[in-house]
């Protein structure tokens, strides 16, 4: 049975922190907050999500700007396409390799242990072991980012593995609703395999959605909610707040909300930012959640300026927002599969290299993956969440 954050049985219970909780799920407060290092629960001055008189989602800050029409214009009609792909399978393979994930070499492998490990699937779907969860982000195996498989974006690096071949997962967080982060093809694939038993977190107006597509156990989140997996408590996850906007039909602009996801372990913290811009409220993230032991930030999909600034960061943006989260590492998502934007397709990690050493930063504190691979983050420092 789906449920909104909002709902459980017809019987609404609201925790302390301002999120619902599910009272047939009863949260453990006496292990899980300790891992907390700042109660956020007793601050008030935390960006809340806002409609406009037409009941629409909104952006709050004066960093979100939409593009013009001509801007829009001049964008589709005018502007040179700089991002050059290759044309040929050779060409990719040798600057972007595609990698046999490491469970699907050795499906039989066991758990790694302590610390958290990270494998990039290409776009922004990340798999993520951290706290005794498998957790996926915003899962794309399909080839095109489009309601329709054969027009709208094509991927040029395909997926590293299918979804048959995923290990056990045990949570999805969904950003929002546009098509290289909301797939249908890949949720009815996961849903076909996991059913009830994956729990889906989703920002507020995107449940019915995945009701519709046979997903049994949603969870419907307002920006500053949280809630966890059934038989996890000790794993927090909080939707927080991200600078962009929703759409998937003509007529449904800004009806679900947006966000970013906060997973906040009793070992580990760890940040996945979707789909945004820059805002000034991954200040108040790092501020409350912070420091994460890791964050996957965007770094792609961002030239010209003038059209994707509000919704896309760029390489100095997002190593940015790796400082405000105070991330001991960050690993580069939304770039190398999709052509979204018009920057050259190799520029992305090239000006992050450029933005942390401008910014006095290791090369390793912000990391890129080839498709595929996987990175396994140590356990460090842990007494600073006890």
């Amino acid at each position: 049975m789906a449920v909104s954050s909002r709902y459980h049985d017809g019987e609404v219970l609201r925790g302390a922190e301002g999120g619902e909780v599910n009272h047939q799920t009863p949260r453990k407060s006496s292990s899980s907050r300790k891992s907390f290092r700042l109660d956020y629960r007793l601050e008030e001055e935390v960006t809340k999500s806002c409609r406009d008189k037409h009941g629409r989602w909104t952006n709050p800050w004066d960093t979100w700007r939409f593009p013009s029409y001509s801007t829009l214009f001049r964008f589709f009609l005018l502007d040179k396409n700089h991002s050059n792909v290759p044309t040929t399978t050779e060409a990719l393979d040798s600057e972007l390799p595609v990698m046999e994930p490491y469970f699907v070499q050795n499906p039989d492998r066991s758990d790694s242990g302590p610390g958290l490990r990270v494998t990039w699937l290409g776009h922004a779907t990340v798999l993520v072991e951290m706290d005794g969860l498998n957790i996926l982000t915003d899962p794309i195996f399909s080839q095109r980012a489009s309601p329709l498989q054969f027009m709208g974006p094509k991927r040029y690096r395909g997926p590293p593995c299918t979804v048959e071949q995923l290990p056990r997962i045990d949570a999805v967080v969904i950003s929002h609703s546009h098509y290289d982060h909301l797939d249908a093809g890949s949720v009815g694939s996961l849903n076909a395999r996991f059913g009830g038993e994956l729990r889906w977190f989703v920002p507020l107006g995107l449940m019915d959605w995945l009701v519709k597509m046979g997903c049994e156990n949603v969870m419907e989140l307002d920006w500053w909610e949280e809630n966890c997996v059934p038989g996890h408590d000790d794993v927090t996850f909080v939707c927080t707040p991200s600078q962009h906007w929703s759409k998937r039909t003509p007529l449904d602009d800004n009806r679900s909300l947006w966000g970013s996801w906060s997973i906040l372990g009793p070992d580990h913290r760890f940040f996945f930012a979707g789909d945004t811009g820059y805002c000034p409220a991954f200040q108040e993230i790092g501020r409350r959640f912070g420091p994460f032991d890791l964050a996957a930030i965007p770094i792609g999909a961002y030239l010209p300026r003038d059209v994707m600034r509000g919704q896309h960061v760029d390489p100095e943006g997002a190593v940015q927002i790796h400082q405000d989260l105070q991330a001991k590492q960050s690993v580069a998502i939304h770039w190398g599969t999709f052509a979204l934007a018009y920057e050259y397709y190799l520029e992305p990690p090239v000006r992050l290299r450029e933005a942390l050493e401008q910014k006095g930063l290791k090369p390793e504190s912000f990391f890129t993956l080839h498709h595929g691979e996987s990175r396994l983050i140590a356990s460090q420092d842990n007494d600073v969440f006890h």
